[in-house]
């Protein structure tokens, strides 16, 4: 097969993966196409964690059991190796008598990290790693970082005027963008294991914080940092399916009852200064399997997320509208003082919704523009 080939039956199998982007989570985004002379014979993806793999729904889908001697099998993760929920995709690959397999990347789970191509290659397959790599990784970043970095891919979500400014001098701020804006935002909840907020902004504006779809998708799970424990019992949030989550570093045993009487999860963590420890934070989301953070909150803790270096990418909706130099910021930064403290980011790309542009930045590490 030639490279050309290969890169052509990756797209595809890279697109099927796309299709779990909503629904798999804790586990990775995989598509797998089985190719034989040159067509493709069977497809598959993974849907939702327990189900089957990509791998084994791509085998079942082939018409023959015979044709799959010999044929190729692209998959955009390295195949598993071990036992979870359900059994090792190597031995079915392996047990169909497939003669090669493409593998996008390698998986970055220490439990399979290397152990699945090593499988296949001790039972004869030949084994091909790195086909359209960058496109696989750029598929399941969150899942990557939850196995490399224990934290998850940090995205946070803004809307501002051309002025730069997320709401009046008074709070107001609905509506700054179109409604087109607002059902992207939509999709980008629909995207995350877990949506991100501060207590302000609960106690502000009583927010759903659900991703309202017309697509089959999996709620994320809603967190909210409340270090002192000012959530009010009555929070709209606390009434919805799924997971709601309070973070604090307060131990008012009261509240805490009042809190989970009402429907929340109270979870205490260490402190610094009196304030939730960030770093702290993300750790624990990824012991609780997030792999992507929305976050949907205010100038502090979006200020302070930034100052910690822990923002991975930063979307911002910029209405064309002014609201005035008394609105209200994007970032509370007061430690920027001079203009070699600034914070730089990268602009990855723009594209128009609705009647809003929408910025995708990466905050940069200073010297590495």
């Amino acid at each position: 097969m030639s490279a050309e080939q290969d890169a052509r039956f990756m797209a595809q199998a890279l697109q099927l993966a796309r299709q779990g982007i909503y629904t798999t989570d804790p586990n990775p985004r995989v598509g797998c196409v089985i190719v034989k002379n040159g067509k493709i014979i069977g497809e598959g993806w993974h849907e939702r964690a327990g189900q089957g793999h990509a791998e084994v729904v791509a085998l079942n889908s082939v018409a023959k059991v015979d044709d799959l001697k010999d044929a190729t099998a692209y998959v955009t993760l390295e195949p598993c190796s071990h036992h979870g929920r359900t059994p090792p995709c190597c031995d079915a690959l392996i047990k169909a008598g497939i003669r090669r397999v493409v593998a996008a990347m390698q998986d970055p789970n220490p439990l399979v990290s290397g152990r699945g191509l090593a499988a296949l290659q001790a039972a004869g397959i030949e084994v091909q790693v790195g086909v359209l790599e960058a496109d696989a990784r750029a598929l399941n970043r969150g899942f990557i970082k939850r196995m490399t970095e224990h934290r998850p891919f940090i995205r946070s979500k803004l809307a501002m005027s051309l002025d730069g400014r997320t709401a009046m001098a008074s709070g107001e701020s609905k509506w700054i963008t179109s409604p087109q804006a607002r059902a992207d935002v939509h999709r980008l909840r629909a995207e995350s294991s877990a949506i991100l907020t501060g207590v302000n902004t609960v106690l502000a504006d009583d927010p759903a914080l659900t991703a309202r779809v017309d697509f089959p998708v999996v709620q994320p799970i809603r967190v909210i940092l409340d270090s002192h424990l000012q959530t009010p019992p009555s929070a709209q949030i606390a009434t919805l399916p799924g997971r709601s989550l309070i973070l604090t570093c307060s131990d008012d045993a009261a509240k805490q009852r009042d809190l989970q009487n009402a429907g929340f999860e109270v979870q205490r963590l260490p402190d610094t200064n009196g304030r939730l420890d960030l770093p702290e934070v993300m750790r624990f989301l990824a012991e609780q399997q997030i792999n992507d953070v929305l976050v949907e909150a205010g100038a502090i803790l979006n200020g302070a997320l930034l100052a910690a270096n822990l923002l991975d990418e930063i979307i911002v909706y910029m209405a064309p509208s002014i609201l005035g130099d008394q609105g209200r910021g994007l970032f509370h930064l007061p430690a920027l003082q001079a203009m070699a403290d600034k914070k730089e980011l990268k602009l990855s790309d723009v594209r128009q919704v609705g009647g809003d542009l929408r910025l995708t930045l990466k905050p940069q590490t200073r010297g590495k523009i």
